[in-house]
């Protein structure tokens, strides 16, 4: 596995306490303690689960090119788009809604536009790199 991946893989292990605690803000926007408007709940929600979704889906992305013997720099750079995807979609989501009483989303809501394209960039390098792998054990 290559070295950067395995440092960024290192890092976002430790981002997984911010998710973690996101649980929890969430839990205090739901019993009230956190004023939110229903947009802001909606958007606090999606946020939260896009994070520990592209983080579990990076991850996976990482272990499984390194098991089938992906090209290590192709692998890496598929699982770093994916875990960029991780970054950017929550951040567009919790971004675009801060402030008191938002009626619409900001323009921090194209941060879950260049997530959703640094996630398909990811996706489609990590599949070819992993069809190319099978092929080349054939």
């Amino acid at each position: 596995m290559h070295p950067v991946l395995v440092i960024v893989l290192g890092i976002t292990l430790l981002t997984v306490v911010g998710i973690a605690f996101g649980g929890t803000f969430l839990l205090r926007v739901g019993n009230g303690r956190v004023p939110a408007n229903d947009l802001q709940k909606t958007f606090f929600r999606a946020g939260h689960a896009h994070a520990g979704v592209l983080v579990a889906l990076g991850l996976l992305v990482a272990v499984l090119t390194h098991v089938v013997g992906a090209s290590p720099g192709w692998a890496a750079a598929g699982a770093i788009a994916v875990l960029s995807a991780a970054i950017f979609v929550p951040a567009g989501f919790f971004l675009s809604v801060l402030g008191p009483d938002p009626q619409r989303p900001g323009p921090m809501i194209a941060s879950v536009w260049v997530g959703a394209t640094s996630l398909v960039a990811g996706l489609v390098i990590s599949g070819v790199a992993v069809l190319a792998a099978g092929i080349a054990a054939l």
